[in-house]
């Protein structure tokens, strides 16, 4: 979900200022590469309707779109960096490092690779002419870290936060190059949004602390820095921290937009679209968590959000999410998507489970029942629109089933019988005319009527489903849902 708001909120930028949504694929952590990950996220995005204008699948200007195949362009940059003493050699190995980092954890002090412990390291700041010929002589692996100030405030203007400073001496000497020659996030994005043309990033608040690097990158190579938009946390439903898959997975509800299966572990997670839910739905809720309109509205289309999103509008504290407003959304959306675009939908679920449906059919099931789901897929439980009942709730029976029923029932059928056409306003016409000349209640037939039909207490206007029964299925289900009735109360 975090992944998508913000492509999302970049999507919306791009959309209101005229500029170009582009896909970058940043993969140079090859120990971090999940097969099937970027066809998930290009699919992912199709879903929710915010496909980008550039990706490795439709390149434009500023391709290749997948960092590992911009290795040529990387290496010059990161040789910029060292002759302008931005940058160094280090030759640590990992466990040198960790020994390090254990020994200060020790004394009570955490180690960190920067301007007051670099000069006791293995590096080129640190090491003689002959020992680095030496290393050099024996292809010592090596990574470049950029040389962090020993202490510079460094201040940049956030469109969200406003100013932010933070002192470099806070900071350590990132790497910007790892010793299989693949560039790391911070040089590789440096890069390539200087090169994409990139006008503003707009990332999670996570890479906040990462951004006064990148300023001083961006002064290294003296390149005047994109606008940046550090978005707030999405919270988990009980506000106390960041969401999370394990949040999801206690509480019942997605957190993908689709279903993932992780090919590492077979491990699967359920998505948005699996759930039911329309990716309209999705959207709006994603707009919503994190982005305050200014206005009462809620609901709103993609282009809609478009047309009205900004960056000022977007809050600083993190976005608690609930998954009942989730819910609220699709039923929204639900309800405002015109039947004939569902139909398709609602007719391969009920040919899923067997019932066979005409569109028509359909369409009436859709009039009916549309204001009483919150997802298609509810409809599988209303077993009731295509089966007769058998059984028949028992305190509903006891309360509403009185002696004289099973006679007011007869009569009714004889009504309905001279109904002509047996459509939903003559059948309501006839029944009140039924109710007032025998002088009864609405609920005194309406009711046993309805649990007749369907063996539920609750549901659509029972005029409606009358006519999308038909005058003979109606007569058949009364007759039948009233001698079940019959025994049901017997054996009782």
């Amino acid at each position: 979900m975090g992944g998508v708001r913000t492509a999302f909120y970049n999507w919306l930028f791009a959309k209101r200022h005229g500029g170009t949504f582009i896909l970058r694929i940043e993969d140079t952590d090859r120990t971090r590469f999940v097969e099937g990950a970027e066809a998930y996220i290009e699919e992912a995005l199709a879903w929710c309707g915010i496909s980008p204008e550039e990706s490795p699948l439709q390149p434009g200007q500023h391709g290749p779109y997948r960092q590992s195949e911009r290795g040529e362009i990387y290496a010059p940059m990161v040789q910029q960096l060292l002759d302008s003493g931005h940058a160094y050699r280090a030759w640590d190995t990992p466990e040198e490092i960790q020994a390090r980092r254990d020994g200060a954890e020790s004394s009570g002090t955490p180690f960190q690779y920067d301007a007051t412990s670099r000069s006791s390291m293995r590096n080129a700041l640190s090491l003689s002419p002959d020992e680095i010929s030496q290393l050099e002589a024996s292809d010592a692996p090596f990574v470049v870290r950029f040389k962090m100030p020993a202490s510079e405030p460094v201040t940049f203007t956030d469109a969200i936060r406003g100013a932010v400073t933070i002192d470099t001496s806070v900071l350590d000497d990132k790497v910007l190059m790892k010793a299989d020659g693949l560039p790391t996030y911070h040089l590789a994005n440096v890069v390539d949004d200087h090169l994409m043309e990139i006008s503003h990033v707009i990332r999670g608040e996570e890479w906040l602390p990462s951004a006064p690097l990148h300023q001083l990158l961006y002064r290294a190579f003296d390149w005047t820095p994109p606008t940046f938009a550090h978005l707030p946390l999405i919270l988990k439903p009980t506000g106390n921290g960041k969401l999370s898959k394990r949040d999801g997975d206690k509480g019942g509800f997605p957190v993908f937009p689709l279903r993932w299966i992780d090919p590492t572990n077979g491990n699967e997670s359920n998505g948005y679209r699996e759930s039911g839910y329309l990716p309209e739905a999705f959207m709006n809720m994603l707009l919503l968590l994190g982005w305050n309109p200014g206005t009462e509205q809620e609901l709103f289309s993609l282009e809609e959000a478009a047309a009205v999103f900004d960056l000022d509008r977007v809050i600083k504290s993190g976005a608690r999410f609930n998954p009942d407003k989730a819910k609220w959304f699709n039923e929204q959306h639900l309800r405002s998507t015109p039947v004939a675009d569902l139909v398709p939908a609602a007719q391969a679920l009920f040919a899923g489970e067997g019932v066979d449906f005409t569109a028509d059919q359909t369409a009436a099931v859709l009039d009916m029942m549309l204001e009483r789901i919150v997802f298609l897929d509810d409809l599988k439980a209303a077993t009731w629109l295509h089966t007769a009942p058998t059984t028949f709730p028992e305190k509903m029976l006891k309360k509403r089933w009185k002696d004289d029923t099973d006679g007011i029932l007869e009569e009714l059928a004889d009504t309905l019988r001279a109904v002509a056409p047996f459509e939903a306003d003559p059948i309501e016409a006839a029944f009140k005319a039924f109710l007032e000349r025998k002088e009864l209640g609405f609920g005194q037939v309406l009711l046993p009527f309805r649990i007749a039909l369907t063996g539920e207490g609750g549901g659509p206007s029972m005029f409606a489903f009358a006519a999308f029964l038909g005058l003979d299925a109606t007569l058949d289900r009364l007759a039948q849902g009233m001698n079940l009735i019959a025994q049901q109360r017997t054996e009782a």
